[in-house]
């Protein structure tokens, strides 16, 4: 490779900056002689990492700098003089990380670049390189892409981690993907390289925080899954290659008594892909290992094994345990081989391919040194000493991972017993022949026989059977590695705070114990380390064969190779987590893990950060080479113990010279610090912050572990605290944890925080974004405490804790805040209070951050608010602390059973009167009265003596329903206050001025504080009148015993609340004045049908009264009027699904809860409809009855029969007119007439279905006499019809009354507006649900037209548009009466009531709709001119000409043309039946000859007309195209025209069927024009026969009855004019076409 010059990272030494300074020095050295590297750069670093002999910089602006030996360029670039990587400016770098000889980036938008050494695939297929590439001199894209999703999709990575032969990517859905070589990638395959990233699928469905890589391991930070029952049944599922089948817990629980070591995930055969492939830099020729002894101490699994030439394993074999047990066949995936792998067949004779491997593994059993010189190559540079090797010849050995030391006995990791030979060749056999017997073709899951190794850690494959955990999105990516790590452990519960939930997951090779699962075997799949569940692990690190794992309660675990005491203690095992041994005050809160040291960063006794170093202390460099080249054990197994280390962690005095440390990073021999200068004491404020919450956590955590945990859990503590004390004591110990899971997640996001201090936002401090986290968390905490504190629990508690921890009391001393002693009951509550001091030091620390800040800024605003919120709760709860002490003093004083039912955790006094401060207004001279004032009562005793704590009654009134008023002094001088309550008022006299106060405002500021504080804008003296409320009533009437919760008004329930009794009725409504009204729902038991009544209506003055809707248990519903209970007005009754005897329908006037006036009943189960007058429930009156068969009735009713003169006529015309004595029964004189006109004239008797007795006369007209016109007369119809004027009055008394009105026009307009602007803006405010299209019609209606001045045709269309909208909208009163006229309207002519001789009532009872409709209208807008008058004013558009007559110039206003438009729409389809049954018979015989003419052409239709020739069309058009008519043309003359009058089926109105008229005639005048020359008109001969042609083609169903409608209701001032001449043609065609039988 050709030696390029770099450009510096600058031309000259620039000013240094006041963050992110970098600091790296060498761990190899006494550390009195550590001499640091400063390197000066003009930008701030954000991140280093470092490599094996080189680093990586990330300054501000994402640029990436380089240093060290960049062996894939051949360059060694000084540290002083970093370069500047150019190919990634304009990425926007936010992370990078140095493997052992390869580099990564990662861009803001997820894209990850790496370069270096390729031999193994660390570095990816990148988009310019191929897989032949050993190494990649250039950042290049590494693409990494789902392939699982369709179509596949590119992975936003957020973190990137490297190891030596390896790289992790940690995406976006906290996924991990892996790359590279070995087992150390976790991934279920046997052929390396991979090349392209894969997914880990082991950890799918788990939600990754973070990961490290080691040489030959990596680790994952993973948060733990919600606890799963264990009963709960799984499916089953694959069992892929290293995976062991999944069994529920308790079966694996019982297979591991056999062996809990048994999960063994090796036995994948490595590929060769790579075979006879090397790296200049770092492989020569073949070598071999010859075994090497060890020290008695030295680390488990460090001695020799077969070693192949370029430093990979050639076997893959392992030994039997020493007590005879069978470990597992198993096979490694470590660095690619030079030659394949031998199987167990090899060799059937031998269990060992040779004896000089039997010998190292004995060696390395009995630890006897056998001391061989290795071969080393000229190339092969990592042939180092035990003092300075980078653990290339240490884990490249994948046959360590391979054994399995003894924990059984004495022969333990450290045992030098001597192993026979033969056994070792008898357990060997007995193996082999145990696994030819499985028939498992997995060797990841066979399990062991024989004694179970006891003391071996269980380690369980994790499985992701428990599905994906709902996860948030992740968070964008952060200019750090700190932040990013933040930002995937953040994702706790949606809440932004970092989980301490978490579990540690290892892989790769194991061979120095380094993967914590208590043995030395490689794992080539992520398995949880069980042992750290649980501890709250924050963070991982790696380094080359051992681990390190922080937790938030400011510990480090530890565990692998401690061959230099990089772990910081001399515990064994190594294989597992071992706590580092640290120096008491010292919290450790950032870990690094290089190749044989380790760095830790702390809090010490001030706020600057210490380092701590844990590793070798060697000589100096030169010293240390010569060594090396004299060393005989440069290629040794494992790098020998250091000479020089410490048990305990050291303190590096240099660090004090650093400035405050933001983070630590180790690397090869190497260490490195970031660190920041106090600039105006921010960066100090910071550190302070972090290292208090640190503190405090810790504190929190010891004394849920020392006191609380262990009390909680004593057997006796029910019984020594007592029932109630017992629940308050659990409440405390839940509302503490949960403070401090709080604190914990706090000081684990301030030391995120720390990490990224240059580039995170002060905006973002949890401080800030979670203060109502906080508020609530230590409200509940300091509620809890105090309500234990009051119920006296804390005398019991220090019993118990006597009891609990004996005589380890001195543990308390451990808890104790310096100003404390451990000395009695006292202590415990000052201990439990301590943590509410902690909110004075947030209100501290935060106004030291924004005084760095100019109170302009944003910061500053946002720093002083969380200030002032933090030492207003302070306050707050240090005065909660003071109530509780004075309430405790109280009941301690007055303690006895009297005053005991008054004891309530929640409850705090505030003032008593037991100095006869306070008195009862007019009290008995010898009665003495108590008065208690409470945080939540009032309670008053009678004939009380406080000294004695005697009374003989009590009362308590809750202060949510107490109102306060002081009394103004009278010439009497009392010093009184007024007490109003719900049921009763008092007056209290007190002794003095002052006292008079003192209650005074104590009262009022109780009263405001259980209102929620301020008491809702409550003036002093003056407590809120109006609030919500609860309350229980106990007095008599009608609320007793019933409970309410609602709004109050000065000691009334008034407003919206709900009232319950205990017979179960309820109340949900409005109140006025302590009563209901308004509107209300309520619900009624009743007792004899045992279900309930149920209202939904309006009430006044505690009756139901208005309208609504009842359900009755009957199933009755009735929906109408009520009038104090009862139902009167207009109303409808339905009979329910239970009425047995029949099923009906009743619409009409009630009074007294009774039917009484006009009315509609529909008995459905006879089929009969009744409509008439009714008199108590009872038929009784003029009526008309009609029947499903036909039969029509008209008469007189009384007491609910037939009684009296009648007409009742048959479907076939039969009348009978006459005298009735009973329902259908003729019983005197009467006339019947037949269907033929033969007529029976007599007296009568009998009933109509079953037959008639006749006395009288038989009369057959003759063909030539006239017509009877008396008799006629007597079968006339409607001559006992109840008028139609006087018919549904109760309904527009209704509407009357909406309007404020007593009868109809009896009432004043203003009110009436105000009536509906009120109706209108309550169904707004109480009716959330309103579509969009309602919400816009009530807007609309809140314009209201002028009123008061006389119609002019500018406003008439206003008003006109205003009664269409309010029509359209029930709520209205114009629309409610609309709806309900439709209603009745419906109820009597559908169905039953679809009878023919119903017509003209009919038509006349919707004249009288609009007679009473434009009265109502009249009053609200009384400048309109009464009915057919005429608006003197000329028509402004051409929009009016439907309202006018033919007089231009004037509208004339009527009731049908301004109402009929609102009402017939709806009303049109049972009008229309009707019609059609009337003129039925004329219509059949319209219908035919229509048929009959419509067969003829055109042409001779025309003539047989008589239409003249020269109207005749010549020519046609058919899509645009003319066509000449010809004598067979069918359906081609006048088609605008025809089809013009089809559109006159499709109105509703007259009016407008007359428009449709109008155009038809229009049309065939356009069409006939052409035709003629000159102007034309028209004349009668000319235009009957043609309009007659248009008729016959329109071919009009129901035209009769189209014209009678018209002639009915058309409009009376056009019946003369243009529109009635035209009218009179159509009905003259219809009728020449039924009667002429010349057509």
């Amino acid at each position: 490779m050709e030696n390029r010059e770099e450009r510096p990272a600058y031309e000259q030494v620039p000013t240094p900056p006041e963050r992110g300074l970098l600091h790296i020095w060498q761990s190899a050295g006494p550390i009195e002689e550590l001499s640091l590297g400063r390197v000066l750069l003009s930008r701030p670093v954000l991140q280093v990492t470092l490599g094996e002999h080189h680093g990586l910089l990330l300054t501000q602006g994402s640029q990436v700098y380089s240093f060290g030996e960049l062996l894939w360029r051949d360059l060694s670039i000084p540290l002083s003089a970093p370069v500047l990587e150019e190919s990634l400016l304009g990425k926007s770098v936010v992370r990078v990380a140095a493997g052992g000889f390869h580099c990564g980036a990662l861009s803001e938008q997820g894209n990850v670049y790496m370069w270096g050494e390729n031999t193994a695939g660390q570095c990816g297929l990148t988009e310019k390189g191929t897989v032949t590439n050993i190494t990649v001199s250039e950042p290049c894209l590494v693409s990494v892409v789902d392939s699982e999703v369709v179509p596949p999709a590119v992975v936003r990575v957020m973190d990137l981690a490297c190891g030596r032969e390896h790289s992790l990517a940690l995406s976006s859905q906290n996924e991990l993907w892996a790359w590279g070589s070995g087992c150390q990638l976790g991934l279920v395959t046997n052929n390396f390289p991979v090349w392209r990233p894969q997914k880990v699928e082991h950890l799918a469905g788990r939600h990754v925080i973070q990961v490290a890589c080691g040489a030959y391991h990596s680790l994952a930070l993973v948060r733990s899954l919600l606890p799963q029952n264990n009963n709960t049944l799984r499916p089953p599922e694959k069992k892929e290659r290293g995976q062991s089948p999944h069994s529920s817990v308790t079966e694996r629980e019982e297979s591991l008594t056999a062996d809990d070591a048994h999960y063994c995930p090796l036995g994948v055969e490595l590929s060769e892909v790579l075979i006879g492939e090397t790296t200049p830099r770092r492989r020569g020729p073949r070598r071999r290992l010859h075994p090497v002894g060890r020290s008695a101490g030295s680390s488990p699994g460090s001695g020799s094994f077969p070693y192949s030439g370029d430093g990979k394993s050639s076997t893959a074999q392992k030994l039997p345990e020493l007590d005879g047990h069978a470990d597992h066949l198993t096979q490694t995936d470590g660095r690619p081989v030079s030659h394949p792998l031998p199987c167990w067949g090899a060799n059937k004779n031998s269990a060992f391919p040779d004896e000089m491997e039997l010998q190292n593994i004995l060696q390395k059993l009995s630890g006897h040194s056998l001391e061989t010189q290795p071969i080393n190559g000229p190339g092969d540079t990592d042939s180092l000493s035990s003092h300075t090797s980078d653990d290339s010849c240490v884990s490249s050995t994948p046959s360590t991972d391979l054994l399995i030391s003894s924990n059984s006995g004495v022969s333990g990791p450290y045992s030098s017993s001597p192993v026979c030979l033969e056994e070792v060749r008898l357990c060997l056999e007995a193996e082999k022949k145990g696994l030819q017997g499985q028939k498992s073709s997995s060797l990841t899951n066979i399990h062991q026989k024989g004694k179970t190794a006891g003391n071996r850690r269980c380690s369980l494959p994790g499985t992701p059977t428990h599905g994906s955990p709902r996860r948030r999105r992740p968070c964008p990516c952060k200019p750090s590695s700190a932040s990013r790590t933040q930002a995937a452990a953040s994702e706790d519960a949606g809440d932004g705070l970092p989980s301490l939930e978490t579990e540690v997951w290892s892989w790769g090779r194991g061979s120095e114990g380094q993967l914590g699962h208590g043995d030395q075997l490689a794992r080539l799949q992520p398995l949880c380390i069980k042992s750290l569940t649980g501890e709250e692990v924050i963070k991982v690190s790696a380094g080359s064969h051992h681990s390190l794992a922080l937790s938030a309660q400011c510990t480090v675990y530890s565990w692998g190779s401690n061959m230099c005491g990089q772990l910081g203690h001399v515990n064994s095992p190594v294989t597992v987590p071992q706590q580092a041994k640290l120096s008491d005050g010292l919290r450790i809160w950032d870990v690094s893990a290089g190749q044989s040291h380790s760095l830790l960063l702390a809090d010490g006794d001030c706020v600057q950060p210490i380092l701590l170093y844990c590793g070798q202390h060697q000589e100096s460099l030169s010293a240390r080479r010569e060594t090396s080249h004299q060393s005989q054990r440069s290629c040794q197994r494992s790098p020998s113990r250091a000479e020089i280390y410490s048990v305990r962690p050291t303190l590096l005095p240099l660090c004090m010279e650093m400035g405050y440390i933001s983070s630590v990073s180790c690397g090869g021999q190497s260490c490195a610090v970031l660190a920041d200068q106090n600039v105006m004491g921010f960066i100090s404020a910071i550190h302070e912050l972090a290292s208090r919450e640190r503190h405090f956590y810790c504190w929190l955590s010891n004394t849920r572990k020392l006191l609380l945990t262990p009390l909680r859990n004593r057997e006796g503590a029910c019984p020594t605290l007592g029932e109630p004390c017992t629940h308050l004591f659990f409440s405390l110990c839940e509302s503490f944890v949960r403070l401090s899971i709080l604190i914990g997640r706090h000081a684990t996001s301030l030391s995120y925080f720390l990490h990224d201090v240059q580039g995170a936002d002060v905006k973002s401090l949890p401080l800030l974004t979670h203060t109502d986290d906080f508020l609530v968390i230590y409200k509940e905490y300091c509620f809890a405490l105090g309500n234990f504190h009051v119920m006296g629990g804390f005398q019991s508690l220090h019993k118990l804790s006597l009891e609990v921890l004996g005589s380890q009391q001195s543990l308390l001393a451990r808890l104790c805040v310096p100003d404390q002693s451990v000395s009695g009951d006292t202590d415990l509550v000052s201990l439990l209070y301590w943590p509410l001091q902690q909110l004075h030091q947030y209100s501290r620390v935060l106004l030291k951050l924004g005084s760095c800040y100019d109170v302009l800024t944003e910061e500053y605003q946002c720093l002083h608010q969380g200030c002032r919120h933090y030492e207003s709760l302070s306050l707050s709860l240090l005065r909660r602390k003071k109530e509780a002490e004075t309430t405790f003093l109280f009941w301690k004083s007055h303690s006895g059973k009297n005053t005991e039912v008054l004891r309530l955790p929640q409850r705090r006094v505030v003032c008593e009167s037991s100095n006869r401060s306070l008195t009862l207004q007019k009290a008995g001279r010898f009665s003495n009265h108590w008065f208690i004032l409470f945080n939540d009562a009032l309670v008053h005793t009678q004939n009380a003596i406080p000294s004695q704590n005697f009374f003989s009654t009590h009362h308590v009134y809750p202060l949510t329903c107490l109102w306060v008023k002081p009394v103004t002094e009278d010439t009497r001088g009392l010093y009184a206050i007024k007490i109003t309550c719900p049921e009763e008022s008092f007056t209290l006299v007190a002794s003095t001025p002052q006292e008079k106060n003192k209650w005074l405002r104590s009262l009022n500021q109780a009263v405001d504080q259980v209102l929620g504080g301020g008491g809702q804008g409550s003036s002093p003296g003056v407590t809120a009148i109006s609030r919500t409320a609860t309350y229980t009533f106990t007095g008599e009437g009608s609320f007793k015993d019933a409970h309410y919760t609602g709004g109050w008004l000065a000691g009334r329930v008034h407003g919206r609340g709900t009232m319950k009794w205990p017979d179960g009725q309820t109340y949900t409504g409005n109140f006025k004045n302590g009563l209901e009204d308004g509107y209300g729902e309520s619900v009624m038991p009743n007792k004899v049908l045992n279900k309930p009544d149920g209202y939904q209506g309006q009430w006044r003055d505690g009756k139901i009264q208005g309208f609504g809707k009842y359900k009755y248990a009957s199933g009755q519903v009735y929906e109408g009027c009520f009038y104090e209970g009862q139902r009167q007005g207009y109303g409808m009754l339905s009979s329910g699904k239970q009425a047995r005897t029949s099923s009906s329908v009743f619409i009409g006037q009630w009074v007294q809860d009774r039917k009484t006036g006009y009315g509609v009943y529909d008995d459905i189960t006879r089929g009969e409809k009744y409509m008439g007058m009714w008199l108590d429930d009872q038929r009784n009156g003029q009526a008309v009855v009609v029947t499903q068969y036909g039969m029509y009735y008209e008469g007189t009713f009384k007491e609910n029969k037939m009684i009296g003169p009648g007409l009742l006529v048959s479907d076939d015309d039969t009348a009978f007119h006459g005298e009735f004595a009973d329902d259908w029964t003729v019983n005197g004189k009467g006339v019947l007439s037949l269907a033929n006109g033969d007529c029976l004239e007599g007296l009568f008797s009998g009933e109509w279905s079953t037959g008639l007795k006749v006395v009288g006369t038989y009369t057959k007209p003759a063909a030539d006499e006239p017509d009877n016109k008396e008799r006629n007369s007597l079968f006339r119809l409607g001559q006992y019809l109840v008028p139609s004027a006087q018919r549904w009055g109760c309904v527009f008394t209704e509407c009357w009354s909406r309007l404020g009105c007593a009868a109809a026009g009896r009432g004043e307009r203003t009110i009436a507006w105000e009536n509906i602007a009120v109706t209108i803006t309550t169904a707004q405010r109480h009716s959330p649900n309103l579509s969009r299209s309602q919400s816009k019609a009530l807007e609309s209606l809140e314009f209201i037209p002028q009123q008061g001045e006389a119609v002019t045709t500018a406003n008439f269309d206003n008003i006109r548009r205003y009664l269409i909208k309010a029509c359209e909208t029930p709520i209205h009163p114009l629309g409610w009466l609309v709806e309900t006229l439709i209603t009745v309207y419906r109820m009597t002519y559908v169905g039953v009531g679809s009878n023919r001789r119903l017509l003209r009532q009919a038509v006349q009872e919707v004249q009288a709709y609009l007679t009473h409709f434009f009265s109502l209208v009249r009053f609200l807008f009384p400048g309109l001119p009464d009915d057919g008058c005429i608006i003197p004013d000329p028509p402004a558009s051409p929009s009016k000409s439907r309202h006018n007559s033919n007089t231009e110039g004037v509208v004339v206003v009527s009731c049908s043309s301004l109402l009929l438009p609102l009402l017939l729409p709806r009303l049109y389809p049972p009008l229309f039946t009707l019609y059609s049954l009337q003129e039925e018979p004329e219509e059949a015989q319209y219908w035919e000859r229509i048929i009959r003419l419509n067969k003829q052409p055109d042409q001779s239709l025309l003539s047989f007309l008589g239409v003249q020739e020269k109207f005749w069309p010549v020519w046609m058009s058919i899509l645009g195209e003319k066509k000449q008519i010809v004598s067979s043309s069918k359906d081609a003359c006048f088609v605008s025209a025809v089809e013009t009058l089809q559109q006159i089926s499709t109105t509703f109105t007259p009016s407008d069927k007359l428009l449709v008229i109008q155009k038809t005639f229009e049309e065939l005048t356009q069409e006939v024009k052409p035709m003629l020359e000159g102007n034309f008109l028209w004349c009668m001969d000319d235009l009957l026969p043609l309009f007659l042609y248009v008729v016959l083609r329109a071919r009009i169903r129901n035209l009769g009855a189209e014209v009678s409608l018209i002639e009915d209701l058309m409009d009376p001032n056009v019946q003369h004019g243009e529109m009635g001449l035209m009218f009179t043609t159509l009905k003259a065609c219809y009728i020449q076409i039924q009667h002429e039988s010349t057509l």
